[in-house]
């Protein structure tokens, strides 16, 4: 019936609107996957630091190698064995 009105074959406007919804749901899926890998960093850097955070409070600057542990008490020198 739109050709006797002379509408004629106006697909221009579904064909827009397609593209806008295509358009549209593309910006969705990539903010969707931003969010997921911002998420996933976050979880990685906590488990990361719930790791290593107990050890690192307990090394101390002051020494050279703080990984051996202190082996003067009391002024007496005691070998770690």
């Amino acid at each position: 019936m739109s050709g006797i009105f002379g509408g004629g074959g106006g697909d221009g406007g579904a064909a827009a609107a397609l593209a806008e919804q295509r358009a549209q749901t593309e910006a969705e899926r990539k903010r969707l996957q931003e969010e997921q890998r911002t998420s996933a960093e976050q979880m990685a850097g906590r488990r990361a630091s719930r790791l290593r955070g107990g050890s690192r409070l307990l090394l101390s600057e002051a020494r050279l190698t703080p990984e051996t542990g202190i082996t003067e008490t009391l002024g007496s020198t005691q070998t770690k064995v």
